[in-house]
């Protein structure tokens, strides 16, 4: 069985199919495929659920399963096959899962979409995997939580337990660092922005210069667009103003200036702006042009960096700021301030130290 992407000849649009090891379409994924893309899902995302359902189909080989007759108990036992699909070869030693946690659990939520689909199509049987229970403890309750707290919400039956890592956070050194070692004012202006914005990698190449506020209000505009020529897209699909400082403008502006293509047809702030067929200059950058810059960028500099750890950053300098959770969540882009909540508090023993400080110091005035 293989993945295939394709692309649409009157849009060029991104396409994926799941082949069988006929190589012929698996149909009921490619209905399921077909629905996320008429939601107007993201081609990347699309494109990660069809490798999940691959892996789904290739355990239903494995296993000699009809897809149409299974049931929690089999579910469950993807999981173990997710961890190690060498099943039926002994192992004298332990064997590290092949998977992590994440990935196992991403997997079994694209599986379980898959089968509520079917359900609502009358195709298959859904599969009892959720069940409804009050809300579990949260550390953060929000301003209606009195009146929804009774309400019984909708969880996973199969979920494991991911351990929490720390992707960790660059210090203003190490960013300067990283400035300094990039090429040109276009790299050095996107390690800027992505530092003091906070944006996702997609939001920042999605930027039109219709988007870029200077003058008395230095802003910027993330605007969710599904016709982007490089097909990125901004994840929350929400529009947000977020504000800049004087100096990140001027960045932009010089890059305009001493980089930026001219008479070009296009509308984007990051694009190509050297490159060996003369046809590609002034055309917008893609993820894997900048995946390669931070590859580059990582070698060099002796550790390894990518666009959401200076996301993490910036949340993270916010937080040690004392912004209130809930401007972080706006300026970030969140729809559930618990996202912001779980992922970005990253307190180290130096801030604990520094606020027990704090805490000691506003003891001894009050005596």
């Amino acid at each position: 069985m293989k993945v295939q992407k394709g692309i649409l000849p009157d849009t060029d649009r991104p396409v994926w199919m799941v082949l069988d090891d006929d190589y012929l379409p698996i149909e009921p994924i490619q209905k399921y495929l077909h629905y996320l893309d008429s939601l107007g899902r993201s081609p990347n995302t699309i494109g990660t659920y069809a490798h999940n359902l691959k892996l789904f189909w290739e355990f239903l080989r494995d296993s000699k399963l009809d897809w149409l007759e299974i049931d929690l108990e089999q579910l469950s036992n993807f999981i173990h096959w997710l961890r190690n699909p060498n099943s039926g070869v002994l192992f004298i030693e332990p064997q590290v899962s092949k998977r992590s946690e994440k990935t196992i659990n991403h997997c079994l939520t694209t599986v379980c979409g898959f089968y509520e689909f079917q359900e609502r199509i009358a195709i298959a049987k859904g599969i009892d995997s959720y069940r409804y229970q009050l809300q579990p403890g949260r550390k953060y309750k929000s301003f209606l939580h009195h009146i929804s707290k009774g309400k019984e919400v909708k969880t996973r039956l199969l979920k494991i337990k991911e351990p929490k890592t720390y992707p960790g956070c660059l210090t203003p050194e190490q960013v300067n660092t990283l400035v300094e070692t990039c090429n040109t004012l276009r790299d050095k202006f996107l390690i800027r922005l992505l530092y003091e914005t906070g944006l996702r990698i997609g939001e920042a190449l999605g930027l039109r210069h219709e988007d870029m506020v200077t003058g008395k209000t230095n802003e910027l505009h993330v605007v969710p667009r599904l016709d982007n020529v490089n097909h990125v897209r901004a994840k929350s699909g929400v529009e947000r103003t977020v504000h800049v400082s004087k100096e990140l403008m001027q960045w932009y502006s010089a890059y305009l200036i001493d980089e930026y293509p001219e008479d070009v047809d296009c509308d984007f702030v990051f694009v190509v702006t050297k490159a060996p067929a003369k046809g590609e200059v002034g055309t917008p950058l893609t993820y894997k042009t900048v995946d390669s810059l931070f590859r580059r960028l990582s070698k060099k500099i002796g550790f390894k960096v990518n666009p959401h750890l200076l996301r993490h950053t910036h949340a993270t300098e916010l937080i040690r700021a004392g912004w209130d959770m809930s401007y972080v969540q706006k300026r970030l882009g969140h729809a559930d301030i618990q996202t912001t909540v779980n992922t970005y508090i990253h307190l180290s023993n130096e801030d604990m130290i520094e606020e027990y400080k704090k805490y000691l110091a506003q003891q001894e005035e009050s005596k």
